[in-house]
């Protein structure tokens, strides 16, 4: 299980990074710069808004569906069609109750197109989600990190053509990025079914079932409200910035969706993590296996990443931000990024932890999790931004998700009965702090900043084999046994 689980992850991660990295840095990054911070900063807090209220669109039907059907692949007959029809309606909901909301904190008229362009590409990424969803459960994790892909490839060719063409990029406007965006998705989402209905053990069918939908709804209703509280606290930032501070917050807004960026793009390598992780978690405990093994491989595989990229945007933010966005405050930028970074290996922890909690259907300690941490963060939120503003929600953010790993941590360890192992610990924490003074003190090299991360990337890299995190073995093992998929 160890070793598939590597294979995959190696391949999902090439491809992942190759293309969403594109999209990221050559794509979204020079549509900000093309529209300015206000236009994108208006366009991240409707897109962020839109987020919060993603669970009336999923209702916790991806992780239930996931659990249930990697469990049993036999249950993709029973539940396809009721999942379906029961997504249909819920985006009908969605798209009311977000458009009420948006008028109720203050949105104009004005903004209509734009957010009914956004919410359109949620639903549109929420389906894909779902259809990829079962084929992760199906075990096919080559296939599902191609589809992970597919939607960001095709904007990279639609965008790309419109930002450097000379006939469009002259008056490129955020409108096109978002209609760009949903007819990518509307692609990809075909292509998808396609592909699960080639792939599934039983034949799909369309049976609409109303009291099958209510009964899917309530099973789900614990997975929904998880995913919602998760929402809140993790993207109710940029509009709070952007709500709370008066005098600058679109501007705000756009400074904090720069930095948090490259937040999100690390953020790939653990929701990819997490997408194999949860199938794989919830078949080894219907079969009651041990899940040890597997844990302490994906904390040793993600966190010494984590950390060097957190070391690396809080020494040369500044750096990286000026590098990348020239007409953003690179020294506010900057601190922004190497606060938010700081968080990225509690992302890391929160993703394995609590995807083992959820398959192992512990999913009301979660809420309660998750509820303590909404309050908490709502709380900071409403202190910080107003006196700090983009700085302060970038310090919330990290409160809150070290807060979630170190909780998720804990039960974790008592709900499964992992065992605790401190030298272990204690092999990361010295990874660490080595790897913060070499940081530090290349600091004091007068060369381009670009050789100074390539270096520290190599000697990172190495350390991994050093602490023992990778072996050669290891890699060698996987290399040369064949796929049992």
């Amino acid at each position: 299980m160890r070793q598939q689980l590597v294979k995959n992850l190696l391949f999902i991660l090439l491809v992942n990074i190759l293309v969403k990295t594109a999209w990221i840095f050559f794509i979204d990054r020079n549509v900000q710069i093309k529209v300015g911070n206000e236009q994108y900063g208006a366009f991240q807090a409707l897109f962020n808004l839109s987020i919060i209220f993603q669970i009336l669109l999923d209702f916790g039907l991806t992780q239930y569906n996931s659990k249930e059907v990697a469990a049993d692949a036999h249950k993709i007959q029973t539940l396809f069609s009721s999942m379906f029809w029961t997504r249909l309606f819920l985006i009908a909901v969605y798209v009311i109750i977000v458009m009420i909301v948006a008028f109720l904190v203050g949105y104009t008229i004005d903004i209509l197109p734009l957010l009914l362009g956004v919410l359109s590409i949620q639903a549109l990424s929420s389906m894909l989600l779902f259809l990829r969803s079962n084929v992760a459960a199906l075990h096919y994790f080559k296939i599902d990190g191609v589809l992970a892909i597919i939607d960001r490839f095709l904007m990279i060719i639609v965008c790309g053509a419109l930002l450097l063409l000379p006939r469009w990029s002259g008056s490129f406007k955020i409108e096109w990025f978002v209609w760009s965006q949903l007819v990518c998705y509307l692609v990809a989402v075909f292509i998808a079914f396609v592909v699960l209905v080639k792939i599934t053990p039983a034949p799909i069918h369309f049976s609409f079932n109303p009291n099958r939908i209510k009964k899917v709804l309530v099973q789900s209703l614990p997975y929904a409200l998880l995913v919602f509280l998760m929402a809140i606290y993790t993207r109710s930032d940029a509009v709070m910035i952007e709500r709370l501070c008066i005098d600058a917050g679109k501007q705000q807004a756009g400074i904090y969706a720069s930095a948090f960026r490259m937040l999100d793009m690390a953020n790939i390598f653990g929701i990819m993590f997490a997408g194999m992780l949860l199938p794989m978690f919830a078949k080894m405990i219907a079969e009651k296996a041990e899940v040890n093994e597997v844990v302490r491989m994906s904390v040793n595989t993600m966190m010494p990443i984590s950390f060097f990229g957190a070391i690396i945007a809080l020494l040369f933010g500044s750096e990286i931000m000026q590098m990348l966005y020239h007409k953003v405050d690179n020294e506010e930028g900057g601190s922004i990024l190497g606060i938010l970074m700081c968080s990225f290996p509690a992302y890391c922890l929160m993703y394995i932890y609590s995807t083992l909690l959820t398959a192992n259907g512990s999913i009301t300690l979660l809420n309660k999790i998750s509820f303590f941490i909404v309050v908490t963060n709502l709380s900071l939120h409403f202190l910080f931004i107003p006196q700090f503003r983009a700085i302060g929600a970038a310090y919330v953010a990290l409160i809150s998700e070290w807060l979630v790993a170190i909780l998720v941590i804990i039960f974790a360890h008592r709900t499964v009965r992992l065992p605790h192992n401190y030298p272990w610990l204690l092999t990361h924490l010295s990874f660490i702090v080595c790897m913060l003074l070499l940081a530090v003190a290349s600091k004091y090299l007068y060369i381009d900043l670009t050789w100074k991360l390539f270096g520290l990337s190599i000697i990172a890299f190495s350390l991994f084999f050093v602490f023992r995190f990778w072996t050669i073995q290891s890699f060698k093992d996987i290399l040369q046994r064949k796929s049992n998929d």
